[in-house]
């Protein structure tokens, strides 16, 4: 199952281009994010990605290979990014790992962190720790309640565990070891909308909460906003609040989030090899272009020899939510 395209202009909000004035540009290409596929051993309530372990669709062995030949190509990517879904649970996921070690590259996994304790996966806390990958973590919440609402049942718990794992392991004590949280807020039942916390200052509760409690401890906190897309704008549409929301993200533009855009400097990449300028993007079936309206894929990526085919970033109204108050990234707060 696809996730339809959405790109029909919303009227009720300013055309994103023509609030900031201009074209979104492209920077040097630094950052190489690759969703290895739709399947997930969870469906979360907020996804964005629709991901369920109902879902079947992930990276092919083909897409793989040129992924790989992409990443020993270009020096320029310092980082590659694997998201999902759960990554892990995707075709694809070690031999992208051990490409971009191998050529120097920082990797990141985004983890829901219940992977670890599912049939099969027991063996991946060791595995991170010995390739000494960056670990960002989903955990919307320090409390119980919040959790489980959002992500399933037993999720908090199962989450508190696999921290202490890692936190066994060395991950948020040893510089090599990286282990940062995500913060999502609540979905909005009614027409009172929030932003995310000051990240710094959320970040002390949580390492406060956890570490007294739990006896966990982890290097960085990002707060990322629930975009209006997939589920969340599921959820919106729902309780007929998907247009009030983009009118209070509007409310909150900041341009000085502009220059700090996580679209500018990366590439995001699905599994049938097609490229984007962001997840979010990709999501929502709206192709990154050249100046001459061309959409990529990795085979024409690695044709051109040259990461640098795109001028402007492709915008919509959902790209209020990266820029309302201090921002939101794949690395929380921009300012």
């Amino acid at each position: 199952m696809q996730t339809q395209s959405t790109n029909t202009i919303d009227t009720s909000v300013t055309q994103f281009k023509h609030k900031i004035n201009s074209g979104l540009t492209k920077k040097r290409i630094t950052v190489l994010q690759i969703n290895l596929g739709r399947r997930c051993n969870l469906a979360c309530t907020h996804c964005h990605v629709e991901a369920s372990p109902k879902r079947t669709e992930e990276l092919a062995p083909e897409i793989c290979e040129q992924l790989i030949s992409l990443i020993h190509r270009f020096p320029e990517i310092k980082i590659v990014d694997l998201t999902g879904g759960a990554p892990e649970m995707n075709y694809g996921f070690k031999p992208l790992i051990e490409a971009a070690k191998l050529t120097g590259k920082q990797v990141i996994v985004r983890s829901n962190l219940t992977i670890y304790f599912e049939n099969g996966f027991g063996h991946l806390p060791e595995y991170f720790a010995k390739h000494q990958l960056r670990i960002v973590a989903s955990l919307p919440c320090y409390l119980s309640d919040n959790v489980d609402r959002m992500r399933g049942t037993g999720v908090f718990d199962s989450s508190i565990k696999a921290l202490q794992w890692l936190n066994q392991l060395g991950y948020g004590k040893e510089p090599n070891l990286i282990l940062d949280l995500v913060f999502n807020p609540q979905l909005p039942t009614e027409r009172k909308f929030s932003l995310a916390p000051e990240q710094s200052d959320l970040e002390q509760n949580y390492k406060k909460f956890l570490k007294e409690h739990f006896n966990i401890v982890f290097n960085n906190l990002f707060t990322i906003t629930n975009l209006p897309v997939g589920r969340t704008k599921m959820h919106l549409e729902r309780r007929k609040l998907y247009t009030s929301y983009l009118q209070f993200l509007e409310s909150h533009f900041n341009p000085s989030t502009i220059e700090h855009l996580m679209c500018r400097d990366e590439l995001s990449i699905d599994y049938l090899g097609n490229v984007y300028d962001c997840d979010f993007n990709q999501m929502m079936n709206l192709p990154a272009k050249t100046s001459n309206g061309e959409t990529l894929t990795v085979a024409k990526l690695l044709e051109a020899g040259s990461l640098d085919l795109i001028s402007e970033v492709q915008t919509a109204a959902y790209c209020y939510g990266c820029t309302a108050g201090c921002g939101s990234s794949c690395s929380g707060a921009l300012l």
